[in-house]
């Protein structure tokens, strides 16, 4: 793979320009290869313009929902992942969080009975207490607190996670009443086809083939169309069914709908009723965390991480992932946080900023393509996303597996993020076990001050304010 060198020294034109405000050469990076990881991560997260008016639709009703939600999904994942990469100058992508817009649909607005405007406002109170937070630097304090062996082990965690979507969006695992988990048909079209995908991307990464992780979505996705197999949603009954064509009405294009029935509606003030501070707070505590663990992992996947495993510019990231959630409820869409699967884009070669602006502007140009998003089945990312997990595992080596005080909480910070389908559950239940070993083995001292203050409050959450 050819990269810039970072003694060449940036030339003139537009090029020039890009190299010095990303500093793509100082990161041994290029304009091609951002490209290529920017168009990797949006394959890989593009699913969330049609998943998101779904889960959202069940509780948000407005005139022609679907098309609206997917509208305000596309300007808030824009809008969030040109934040992060023009400002944080990070490959870190953004957009209305999986989880959390089922928490906001089926248990605040359906089960809790609270208007969705209202529970627009709780997310945007949310937001503004990450950029509060963020700017104080209580969120780098935090991520600086966490041990070495956490921050690998949420890597890892992240990587295990990616990899059961992955499987998961592949039928390749998928429940069962008598063992919660099974597995799959692997007789069915979706199964083989993400079989043999993975083999194609593992092995042009094996040969370090520039783009591998993009060729070999592109390469599946066409294998879909031209066998036409049945791995597309839309079928009778909820079947799955061979690629349909474009629906646009010139093709692959369609005009784009302003969310009007959506923008501005969100409602603050009633989130600041009593009944609604631990709805709130819940937003708040799974965000927080959530995103701490992804843009942690994703810094060290990355390889921004300097020797003691803190990122810089940390303030301005973690406020640029508040911001996205704030920008986001005023759009009308549930908490807009950072996507584990940028680590596509980063397993890719993406390295800066410019790879979060290209998923930004494809994100923008979606609104006038997104009938050709239609196009990639899941079983042609899920490749990706097991291809990257395996790859984001590395990081156990260097956990101390002959210290149970270290190792433990390793363990169950990697393995509860896929079994509880959370990476901030992963990142509670391996700060929860890290200071109780410490503690009851005669080390606290050598934990942080702030680190007993987060298990304080994480084992608050769990006991009083379960929900989501």
């Amino acid at each position: 793979m050819t990269h810039t060198q970072p003694s060449t020294p940036p030339g003139p034109g537009p090029a020039g320009a890009l190299d010095r405000f990303f500093g793509l050469s100082a990161a041994r990076s290029s304009v091609p290869q951002e490209l290529r990881a920017g168009l990797t991560t949006f394959l890989t997260m593009s699913y969330i313009l049609f998943v998101n008016p779904q889960v959202l639709g069940t509780a948000i009703e407005v005139p022609n929902a679907f098309v609206q939600l997917l509208m305000t999904t596309a300007i808030a994942a824009a809008f969030g992942s040109l934040a992060m990469g023009l400002i944080a100058r990070y490959p870190f992508a953004q957009a209305p969080g999986m989880g959390l817009n089922a928490f906001f649909a089926f248990t605040v607005v359906q089960g809790m009975g609270v208007p969705w405007q209202t529970a627009l406002g709780a997310v945007f109170i949310s937001g503004a207490l990450f950029v509060i937070l963020s700017a104080v630097g209580a969120r780098q304090a935090i991520v600086q607190a966490i041990p070495l062996s956490l921050k690998f082990a949420i890597t890892a965690g992240i990587g295990a996670f990616l990899a059961f979507l992955g499987l998961r969006s592949a039928g390749l695992v998928v429940s069962n009443p008598a063992t919660l988990l099974g597995l799959g048909d692997v007789t069915a079209p979706g199964a083989w086809l993400a079989a043999i995908g993975l083999v194609i991307t593992a092995a042009l990464t094996v040969r370090r083939v520039t783009g591998a992780i993009l060729y070999g979505i592109l390469i599946t996705t066409f294998a879909a169309i031209a066998l036409r197999l049945p791995v597309y949603p839309g079928g009778p009954d909820g079947a799955l069914q061979a690629f349909g064509g474009f629906t646009g009405r010139l093709g692959i294009l369609d005009a784009p709908v302003w969310p009007s029935a959506l923008v501005g509606q969100l409602d603050i003030a009633g989130a600041f009723g009593l009944g609604l501070l631990s709805v709130v707070f819940t937003f708040f505590f799974v965000d927080f965390f959530d995103a701490t663990g992804t843009l942690t992992g994703l810094a060290q996947k990355a390889g921004v991480l300097d020797e003691r495993g803190d990122m810089p510019r940390a303030r301005r990231t973690f406020a640029m992932d508040g911001l996205a959630a704030m920008f986001g409820a005023f759009m009308g869409t549930s908490t807009t946080t950072a996507y584990v699967e940028s680590a596509s884009g980063i397993g890719a070669g993406g390295r800066t900023g410019l790879s979060a602006v290209t998923v930004g502007v494809l994100f923008l140009l979606s609104m006038f393509l997104w009938p050709l998003a239609a196009a990639i089945p899941g079983a042609a990312t899920a490749p990706a996303l097991i291809l990257v997990g395996a790859l984001m595992m590395e990081g156990v080596k260097f956990v101390d597996w002959d210290d149970l005080s270290e190792s433990l909480p390793a363990f169950l910070t990697i393995i509860a993020m896929p079994l509880t389908f959370s990476i901030a559950n992963g990142v509670s239940f391996g700060v929860l076990s890290y200071c109780a070993l410490k503690l009851l083995t005669g080390r606290a001292r050598s934990v942080s001050p702030i680190l007993y203050g987060v298990a304080a409050l994480l084992l608050a959450r769990y006991l009083f304010l379960s929900e989501g």
